[in-house]
């Protein structure tokens, strides 16, 4: 697949431009199975939009059926964090794309195009009550805990 088209046609469709003109040299970024591996790159400790990255990654476990890792930035050294990268594709990170903060739009976006298979089921992140809760954590991550 080239890659130039599919950073224009995802910059078109979906108004967020991905850094795909650059390959990244991701650990495990792809499973046994040749599958590509969501990977989030966590600072030590984890900030603000590494907590933000980690909770996209439970929405994106709750709608695709993806491996997902989640690595400590020292375990991953030459990678910036936070960073979220699908298989070796950057889709955010520090001090590039969207400064390290991903959306579940974002990345939902790139599964689609790549025909991610999504869960039979959607998770109990969608019940109502259950997405409350999530909301909230959410808006206290994103104020810092303020």
């Amino acid at each position: 697949m080239n890659v130039k088209p599919l950073a224009l046609v995802l910059a078109l469709w979906t108004g967020h431009a991905f850094a795909a003109e650059q390959s990244y040299v991701v650990p495990n970024a792809v499973d046994a199975a040749g599958n590509r591996v969501l990977t989030i790159i966590n600072k030590d400790p984890p900030g603000q939009r590494c907590n933000n990255n980690t909770q996209v990654a439970v929405e994106v476990a709750n709608t695709y059926r993806v491996p997902i890792q989640i690595l400590p930035a020292s375990l991953a050294p030459n990678l910036p964090a936070p960073g979220v990268f699908y298989g070796t594709h950057l889709i955010a990170a520090d001090g590039k794309d969207h400064n390290g903060m991903s959306s579940f739009q974002m990345v939902a976006d790139l599964l689609e195009l790549e025909g991610a298979p999504k869960q039979p089921k959607t998770g109990l992140i969608y019940n109502e009550n259950v997405r409350k809760d999530f909301d909230a954590l959410k808006a206290i991550i994103r104020s810092g805990g303020k």
